[in-house]
């Protein structure tokens, strides 16, 4: 009997495949984190004889290339992508034999990128299965303007042709496994659904069921920013990533903790946006572990600055380097743990309020002030507060002279995104109000909205 267990990381909204057969396993689009497939193999007590990538990945550093060295897999990657290490080079058509039973057939499927292959798993007396990757995903595709706006249009078309030759090559019960889709901003749109068949994608998907031209203008028009630290991962993938080094990282004490915030550098709060806003060491800024931290601090760190981490147990020192590694942020320059009053050693800790919509609602009754939407362009859009202001989080660290004077209530969809925006405002000096509340057009009682025409 095969088995197919989906390794997800949530923080990043992918998923990996472990799939073995009893006798041995195989891998597609593994993370840089290799230990949890690693665990996987003992756990089965199977070797993993083979390791397959659908693409050069944008969102994440991959582990394909420490994992075949770790278990002396074969690593197949696209003989098409230019790669600087050694590999198992294969195309279209190709039929790759792991272990006794299972088949692994090769399909091109260019659209997320131009190099694109999806993998199709055939085991006798079960319908196929099929990874997609960045391809078909569950009820929507992957994004195709990740290799920027000179490709985007070439691409979607390529996109659109791959969908239909998935569905047309395989069975309607044929599974379908991808990568992306679960929160990366790799895929065009996000779905709910935990699984999908080709003929479920068939009555559902945009790829399937528009014609070419109205799927081609639908995801266009719906693509919004995607995060900095994307434009380094091609690069590293293509390189050759190395295994990454998860060992503890040097502990400051506070006198180093204040020296890296007044030399420029991110001293990172991991807690949570409650216990930070309660109290935190003034200069720090704050990405909660319970959100999506790699992801937005990815995004707005400037590329090679020096980071110092700061967790309330090690283990949440830990838990930020494995998410960190991921996106290709191997080692910060140290850590701290405890809490802002072992941090400051003497300092006063430094907080802020937080609030409701209702309560903005109220303030602004009684007095002005600035209301500041950190959302992204799409989500401004379609609908807004009338009269804030707006500066999407990615956006705000370069542009915090932009924000009018005065007391600021920072707000987002749900939270998480507005306390990152008030750490850096606290840092700047300014008074601040994180509203910590989730944004709902229909429900801001007392709060006058804008829009989008319907």
């Amino acid at each position: 009997m095969v088995e197919i267990v989906p390794i997800d990381t949530p923080t990043l909204g992918d998923r990996s495949y472990f799939v073995s057969d009893g006798e041995v396993a195989f891998v597609v689009d593994p993370q840089r984190d290799i230990d949890r497939v690693l665990a996987l193999a003992q756990e089965r007590q199977v070797p993993v004889v083979d390791v397959f990538e659908t693409h050069i990945h944008n969102d994440y550093v991959t582990g394909g290339l420490a994992l075949a060295r770790a278990t002396g897999a074969a690593y197949h990657v696209n003989a098409a992508d230019s790669v600087a290490f050694e590999h198992d080079a294969v195309a279209d058509g190709d039929v790759i034999q792991v272990g006794e039973r299972m088949r692994v057939r090769v399909l091109a499927t260019p659209g997320h990128t131009f190099t694109h292959l999806a993998y199709v798993l055939d085991v006798p007396d079960r319908a196929p299965a099929v990874f997609t990757g960045g391809s078909l995903l569950y009820g929507s595709t992957g994004r195709p303007d990740l290799l920027g706006p000179a490709h985007t249009q070439e691409l979607v078309t390529a996109q659109f042709g791959s969908a239909h030759r998935l569905a047309r090559e395989l069975p309607d019960e044929a599974a379908i496994f991808p990568t992306h889709g679960f929160g990366s901003f790799c895929s065009a749109t996000q779905s709910r659904a935990e699984a999908s068949t080709i003929g479920r994608e068939k009555r559902v998907n945009p790829a399937l069921v528009l014609e070419e031209k109205a799927y081609v203008e639908t995801l266009l028009a719906g693509l919004d920013a995607y995060p900095a630290y994307y434009v380094h991962m091609g690069p590293a993938n293509s390189a050759g990533p190395e295994a990454p080094d998860l060992s503890e990282p040097h502990r400051a004490d506070a006198t180093e903790l204040r020296r890296r915030i007044e030399a420029g550098e991110w001293v990172v709060d991991l807690r949570n946006r409650t216990a930070f806003a309660a109290g935190h060491m003034a200069g720090t800024l704050n990405f909660g572990l319970d959100g999506s931290f790699a992801t937005y601090l990815g995004w707005l760190v400037p590329w090679g600055t020096p980071l110092t981490l700061l967790g309330e147990t090690p283990d949440d020192v830990a838990a930020a380097q494995r998410e960190l590694v991921r996106i290709g942020i191997d080692r910060p320059a140290a850590s701290a743990t405890g809490g802002p009053g072992r941090w400051a050693a003497g300092e006063r800790p430094a907080s802020f309020p937080r609030a409701s919509f209702d309560e903005l609602a109220s303030v602004r009754h009684h007095r002005p002030v600035v209301v500041l939407d950190v959302r992204r362009a799409a989500e401004w859009e379609q609908s807004h507060i009338d009269g804030a202001v707006h500066i999407p989080l990615q956006d705000l660290p370069q542009r915090l002279d932009e924000v009018p004077e005065g007391e600021v209530w920072v707000h987002c969809q749900g939270g998480y995104r507005a306390a990152v925006a008030a750490s850096f405002l606290a840092a700047a000096g300014r008074r601040v109000v994180a509203v910590d509340d989730r944004y709902d057009a229909d429900g801001l009682s007392g709060l006058p909205v804008v829009a989008a025409a319907a």
